[in-house]
């Protein structure tokens, strides 16, 4: 097992999606987002949240989702701090898309030691490989402000792609308008959205689910092109035969595919409440050096 020396300890939340591996090979401590079912709360990190979710949309349930107090950066910095941590890097999901940056904030100008709060302007991997990045800086025994650097790059170095079948759960939690919707659903359009400057993005419109996987491929593909040694990641919510078809056309159609990264793994319920059961990502970044 890996181990994180006396300088930094790096601290995400749990909209990362990081393999479940991850925090304890690098060195990685996890706020868990919260989200409600029903008017329950439950942790992010729970087992057997993201079932629970998509459970709960295709049923019409109401869902909902909750930053982290400030007091569960606070806890997780204490605890970084035991752990031997002098200082502290925090990298959280995109501010635009949720306060959990501003509770991280609220808890470092409390923390008895130094700490460090990154907006990566990304979600899923494409802040999960920013914080691996910067784990592994860490580990070499990079200061605070090498380690911050680190993520921001290459949280702005990914790509992300991702696929839903249906716009409606992005227009309830606002990340899309009524109209644009309402048409998306009328024309019966398949949309191929992203995340740039932190914020989702509308990249390509198609009309069947199998195009839009064969676009996913063709921009997966263009993105991988652009970085020495990539990390190609496919991530689901209740779609693991059609994740698992995409890495297996990923892995047919790269060149060099061998020396590509790949990883599968879910995303949770937090995403999931936003785009529903069905989705299926894509996120390019680099790989662990």
């Amino acid at each position: 097992m890996s181990v994180v020396g006396a300088g930094v300890r790096v601290i995400t939340d749990s909209t990362s999606y990081m393999p479940a591996d991850w925090p304890v090979r690098y060195g990685i401590n996890v706020v868990p987002v919260q989200v409600i079912v029903a008017g329950q709360p439950y942790d992010e990190t729970d087992a057997d949240q993201a079932e629970r979710v998509a459970r709960a949309l295709r049923s019409f349930e109401d869902v909902t989702t909750s930053r982290p107090a400030p007091d569960r950066f606070a806890r997780a910095i204490a605890q970084a701090a035991q752990q031997g941590a002098g200082s502290a890097v925090i990298v959280t999901l995109s501010a635009a898309m949720s306060a959990t940056y501003d509770s991280a904030v609220i808890a470092a100008r409390e923390a008895n030691i130094p700490v460090t709060v990154v907006d990566s302007r990304s979600i899923a991997m494409g802040l999960g490989l920013a914080v691996r990045a910067a784990a592994i800086a860490a580990q070499r025994g990079e200061g605070p402000e090498a380690v911050a650097m680190i993520a921001q790059q290459v949280a702005q170095a990914c790509t992300i792609v991702f696929y839903v079948d249906t716009l409606e759960y992005l227009r309830r939690g606002g990340r899309i308008g009524n109209a644009r919707a309402a048409v998306g659903q009328a024309l019966q359009v398949k949309p191929l959205l992203g995340v740039q400057n932190g914020e989702v993005v509308e990249l390509d419109r198609v009309r069947t689910a199998t195009k839009a996987m064969q676009r996913m491929v063709e921009l997966a593909q263009d993105a991988a092109t652009n970085i020495e040694r990539p990390c190609l990641v496919v991530q689901h919510l209740d779609a693991s035969v059609r994740a698992q078809e995409l890495v297996d056309v990923l892995r047919a159609s790269l060149p060099e595919a061998e020396t590509v990264e790949f990883i599968e793994c879910p995303v949770g319920g937090v995403v999931g409440a936003h785009v529903g059961p069905g989705m299926v990502a894509v996120v390019v970044g680099p790989a662990a050096v």
